[in-house]
């Protein structure tokens, strides 16, 4: 039995899809965007991706603050908390003028809001997971994790298949004059539904436990420092194997396809919605395996198919449109099985005390690095090469510096 009631850990758990489909968003309508705010073109598309690698920049400031409120004051509260300033930034951007109105400050408008959508997904994920590792039982802790991954999943989805449907269902005047708003709109609705919702969820019983105990660090950046730095270390090369092979290997096929000629703008937001579906598949069967076999073995093994097969993928996804599905659903299949371990093998990597800051300092700010700048440099390395395997490349690289800190890890579950 789950030590939190079901109910909240579901809402815990699916609350972020409102979180991925809010972030990934920006990257899926990035050749739109760069249309609207910032001129279009080879420029203004290297701009959009730079406004989403600025905005990564956020996050761990945005970890570190709602990490601290999440140990000072409870996961519950910062989750509330986070939830709200991502449905304001939402709103906003949906009702930002283009720079055909005002000019240059539209994109610098958008910049902001998406910095602000940064810092509060900075504190989002890393509470979450936190929540759900301490409200499940201990045989079923990388199942119910997992679930936040394949639930950020269902957002990343629902992010491409709205895009697609925006774009191919108007006309490139209507799209670019008022159509692009519309899922944008969605998203501040669907993020205010989800603060609602939580509003009705338990506290952590891990949290709960150290009020009694009175063990809630008063300083716990200072804590986590002192104590975790082992722990933080092993967060950072879990998660950056985690967020290149998101990153570079999901939410930036899109431009690749698009910017490689391979397909059509639309068809490429198709194909990204079809190879999503293949990550909510996998995600939980993951999880489920590493609550069986250990969470060691499973991302050896996960770290190994990283190295190796995004090699032959983007070299696939320059082919047909059955070659470049085949090698987006085996990327988003890899992406979301190290998404799925990882959540939990990160958040075991500290105890109660601490554990969001812990998460705050190691995972995010792997993310940052391997994250918000990679799909920028897949870009500017794809386009100054010339060499359509290049994003396989920073992959394969960045698994193979994460295997030796992987091959440490105690065995877990």
């Amino acid at each position: 039995m789950e030590k939190t009631g079901r109910a909240s850990l579901l809402i815990a758990a699916f609350s972020t899809i409102v979180e991925w489909y809010d972030f990934t968003l920006y990257l899926y309508l990035a050749n739109t965007l760069s249309r609207i705010f910032f001129g279009g073109g080879t420029a203004g598309l290297a701009t959009a991706l730079g406004g989403f690698a600025i905005a990564y920049l956020m996050r761990p400031l945005g970890a570190i603050v709602f990490g601290r409120m999440g140990d000072r004051l409870g996961r519950r509260r910062a989750m509330l908390l986070s939830m709200a300033a991502m449905t304001a930034a939402m709103l906003g951007t949906a009702l930002l003028p283009t720079h055909a109105q005002i000019g240059a400050g539209a994109g610098w408008l958008l910049i902001a809001l998406r910095c602000a959508m940064g810092f509060s997904v900075g504190g989002e994920y890393n509470t979450v997971v936190a929540y759900l590792l301490e409200g499940a039982a201990p045989n079923r802790r990388g199942l119910v994790t997992s679930l936040a991954s394949a639930a950020s999943e269902v957002g990343a989805l629902l992010a491409a298949g709205i895009a697609a449907l925006t774009v191919s269902a108007m006309s490139g005047a209507a799209l670019d004059s008022w159509g692009w708003r519309i899922p944008f709109v969605f998203g501040a609705a669907l993020a205010g539904s989800v603060w609602i919702a939580r509003t009705a969820m338990q506290e952590s019983p891990d949290f709960e436990r150290q009020v009694a105990e009175n063990s809630v660090p008063s300083e716990p950046l200072r804590h986590a420092l002192a104590h975790h730095r082992a722990g933080i270390a092993r967060g950072f090369a879990i998660s950056a194997l985690g967020s290149i092979t998101y990153y570079v290997g999901i939410t930036y096929v899109p431009v690749f396809l698009a910017t490689t000629g391979t397909l059509s703008e639309s068809a490429a937001l198709k194909l990204s919605t079809l190879a999503a579906l293949a990550v909510i598949v996998v995600t939980p069967a993951i999880g489920a395996l590493s609550d069986r076999y250990g969470r060691k073995p499973v991302l050896v093994a996960l770290a190994a198919l990283s190295a190796t097969l995004p090699l032959l993928t983007f070299h696939l996804m320059t082919g047909s449109f059955g070659d470049a599905l085949t090698g987006a659903v085996v990327l988003a299949a890899i992406a979301g099985g190290v998404s799925a371990v990882g959540a939990v093998a990160t958040a075991e990597q500290f105890p109660g005390e601490g554990r969001v800051t812990g998460l705050a300092l190691g995972a995010t700010m792997a993310t940052v690095i391997f994250g918000g700048v990679a799909p920028w440099l897949a870009q500017l390395a794809t386009k100054a090469s010339g060499w359509a395997i290049a994003p396989g490349v920073m992959i394969a690289v960045v698994a193979l510096g994460a295997l030796p800190v992987l091959l440490t890890l105690p065995r877990g579950r």
